[in-house]
């Protein structure tokens, strides 16, 4: 098994310190997953979420001349998220056509005839709320221009 950046391997915790967690992967070579990288929020302590013995899978993030390896879990779970969205079905940006956007007829309308139908509308849902308003207040009332 060649290791590469950029390669998702699979591995088992061996060790674990206060800054990370060494991992063991199949071809014997070990690698750190450093605390910041063992999840894809804030890890305050690495025992929360990794145990020795634990089975991971992770992402190489770098390996360097001496041939320490980096690796990253968060990494792996978010190219895993990614991988899932591009394979995930599209979804229709398309209206629903059992729903009625307000459209009468099937043929296109001009920007003038939609906002003068909306202004339409609005007058008239204008003037429903406010014949609610005077009939719920009280006609009657009106303040004289007299003194009391």
């Amino acid at each position: 098994m060649v290791l590469e950046p950029g390669k998702i391997i699979e591995g088992k915790v061996t060790g674990i310190t206060q800054f990370g967690a060494f991992v063991t992967m199949k071809n014997g070579k070990t690698g750190l997953i450093h605390i910041s990288e063992v999840a894809t929020e804030y890890v305050k302590d690495i025992k929360d979420h990794l145990k020795e013995g634990d089975t991971v899978k992770a992402k190489i993030i770098s390996i360097d001349k001496t041939g320490k390896i980096s690796l990253s879990v968060k990494q792996a779970i978010l190219d895993e998220r990614a991988t899932a969205r591009k394979t995930a079905p599209k979804r229709s940006s398309r209206k629903p056509d059992d729903f009625d956007w307000g459209k009468k007829s099937s043929a296109p309308t001009s920007f003038e005839e939609m906002m003068a139908k909306f202004k339409q509308d609005s007058d008239e849902k204008l003037q429903d709320v406010k014949k609610s308003f005077d009939s719920k207040r009280g006609s009657g009332y009106k303040r004289s221009s007299g003194s009391y």
